[in-house]
């Protein structure tokens, strides 16, 4: 007997309710398809001219070919067709045969077939990176606002989850999230540098110098505006900054106070400041390196003291440009930097003297404009600006042996940061109308923007939805914690409302009792609890009524018992002293005084007289 059967004999069969799964569209990603993946290689353009020029025996369209040796076209390939095989061989065998596989290849390197634009920026975005998860956006613009993207937690609206201001009126400069995706740094056009955790709160504001103070060393921060900042590789506690008052600092994520380290970089110009545009650390974190506005290049050893470089290139760039980037190949031998004098060019660290290999003609209207190595080290990637207003940008992929472009793929406007994450083989762009481009390919692209496509559509609002809202219209009190708050419609809020619900700051929940002696800067269970419960002790409670009105009467009775005893010691001083003083004015004879006549009184007349002669 069948399993099924089995299970139906039971009435194990038709039990329960199957849940309705939601199929997906398959065509969800053509949307977002790019009408034109960009211009063709110059080693592809002039094969296509050559193949154009030199018809080979299948562009024959009266020549009858068996079904079997007809090539099959496939509309992502790149040229056409190659020739079947047949009778012609032989005259062609010293020729190398063209293979479509190469070019093909060299397509499927570039995950640029759709795109997905993500719209809230006002003006130029000058910051732009992504957490090591690849999971969150992190851009910074001219508009002077910082948002997080959250690719998971987007829907068909592509809107940021948090927007803040991290420095009022400043430009942001420079966003850069930890190796271990917890924290992420925000420089902008002040001389502090902020910390924020993972989901965009503030933890920390660095220092900023004293400004009156001659010697860099001295100050216990930056007196300039921040230009860039960098992580550790290693360690997550550490981090550098770049700035215009010609020093790099090193920091402690621990001690906000005051920096580490202060490189100060000494320029041979007269005055020997300079203003450092970029900084970063080498993959190993065994070199720091910074570039200059005098076109200087230096390379630090973090073992050093760091009195003067280890390794310094003058002139690398163009002086007065401001040199956008600096970044170190993955094997830790090579330098990228891209230059304000419309340039890219590729150093060896082993070699450090003259520039591997140059690209110059590249425009460039932003100072913040990047270059950075494809995850495979094998591409180089960068901008290159509009030559009109209103033109067309360009992105630029140039191979790293030898600088020759790829592929030059046009956007809508100037490009100004890339960043290509390893993980989910994707590419962000930040341009310069405010837009992010997120480049990706369905097959070759893991997750980050193919997330908000696979939600599907948003579910249509029914009868039952507008009759309950107008039947109990939402109260939103002024005073209500956010936590609680209706967000916009169409997005759930569930599992972000738990994970507030968790947060103590956010839930403001009260403190826990105490569960051992001395927790917390609080007293518990120990000897000394009762001495300082004593100390503003309360004990309203544990008194009776009737004794406290008792010994209230009592003290009433006795206030005015004192008053009365006050006067009474008073009159009888006055009558004691009184009693003290009547003998002796009795026995002098003070006139006036009733009682004993005086001894003048008493004598004759005649004595009287003779006292008066005498």
């Amino acid at each position: 007997m069948a399993d099924m059967d089995v299970f139906a004999a039971m009435g194990i069969a038709g039990f329960g309710k199957k849940t309705k799964q939601r199929q997906l569209d398959p065509k969800r990603f053509e949307k977002n398809k790019r009408v034109d993946t960009g211009i063709l290689s110059s080693s592809a353009a002039a094969h296509v001219k050559s193949e154009d020029a030199h018809p080979g025996p299948s562009s024959a369209p009266d020549t009858p070919q068996p079904r079997l040796e007809e090539p099959e076209l496939d509309p992502d390939e790149v040229g056409p067709p190659p020739p079947p095989q047949g009778k012609g061989d032989e005259d062609v065998e010293g020729e190398p045969e063209f293979d479509a596989s190469e070019d093909e290849s060299e397509e499927a390197q570039f995950p640029i077939s759709h795109e997905l634009i993500l719209k809230d920026h006002t003006k130029v975005v000058s910051a732009l990176t992504m957490d090591p998860s690849g999971a969150r956006v992190l851009s910074g613009s001219h508009d002077y606002d910082c948002k997080l993207w959250d690719f998971g937690g987007m829907d068909w609206r592509c809107k940021p989850f948090k927007t803040w201001e991290p420095a009022g009126s400043y430009y942001i400069h420079d966003v850069k999230f930890s190796n271990d995706g917890q924290q992420f740094l925000v420089v902008s056009g002040t001389t502090q540098a902020k910390l924020y955790d993972r989901d965009g709160e503030e933890l920390a504001t660095f220092i900023k110098g004293d400004q009156y103070i001659r010697d860099m060393k001295n100050t216990a921060g930056h007196v300039a505006e921040l230009t860039a900042c960098a992580w550790h590789p290693k360690d997550s506690q550490t981090f550098i900054t770049s700035s215009v008052d010609s020093t790099i600092r090193i920091w402690d994520v621990e001690n906000k106070r005051k920096q580490k380290t202060v490189i100060v970089v000494k320029s041979k110009e007269r005055g020997a400041r300079t203003k450092v545009t970029t900084c970063a650390y080498s993959p190993d974190g065994s070199l720091i390196g910074g570039s200059c506005t005098d076109g200087a290049l230096h390379m630090w050893q973090t073992k050093s003291n760091f009195v003067r470089p280890s390794m310094t290139i003058d002139g690398a760039h163009t002086k007065g440009s401001e040199t956008g980037s600096l970044v170190f190949s993955v094997d830790g031998q090579t330098v990228l930097t891209r230059g304000g004098d419309d340039t890219v060019k590729l150093w060896d660290l082993r070699s450090f003297k003259k520039p591997l290999l140059v690209r110059s003609g590249l425009a460039t209207l932003y100072p913040h404009t990047n270059a950075i190595f494809s995850p495979d080290n094998r591409y180089i990637v960068t901008g290159a600006s509009a030559t009109t207003k209103g033109g067309k940008g360009h992105l630029l992929f140039m191979r790293k042996d030898t600088l020759e472009m790829v592929k030059d793929l046009e956007v809508d406007t100037t490009p100004v940061k890339v960043y290509w994450h390893s993980k989910i083989n994707q590419i962000v762009t930040g341009l310069s109308n405010g837009q992010i481009c997120v480049l990706y390919s369905p097959d070759m692209s893991v997750n980050g923007a193919k997330l908000p496509l696979n939600k599907g559509p948003p579910r249509k609002a029914t009868i039952e939805d507008m009759s309950d809202a107008v039947a109990a219209p939402t109260i939103i009190t002024p005073h209500a914690l956010p936590m609680f708050r209706d967000s916009e419609v169409g997005r759930s809020t569930k599992r972000k409302r738990e994970k507030e619900r968790m947060d103590p700051r956010k839930s403001r929940r009260p403190e826990l009792p105490v569960t051992g002696p001395g927790r917390g800067g609080r007293v518990g269970a120990s000897a000394t609890q009762h001495v300082v419960q004593n100390l503003v002790r309360d004990t309203t409670r544990d008194e009776d009524v009737r004794i406290a009105v008792f010994v209230v009467v009592l003290s009433l009775c006795l206030e005015r018992h004192r008053e009365h005893h006050t006067l009474l010691s008073s009159l009888t001083s006055v009558v004691i002293l009184h009693l003290s003083i009547y003998p002796i004015v009795l026995s002098t004879g003070v006139p006036g005084m009733p009682g004993r006549a005086s001894p003048a009184r008493s004598r004759s007349p005649s004595s009287r007289r003779t006292a008066r002669g005498a």
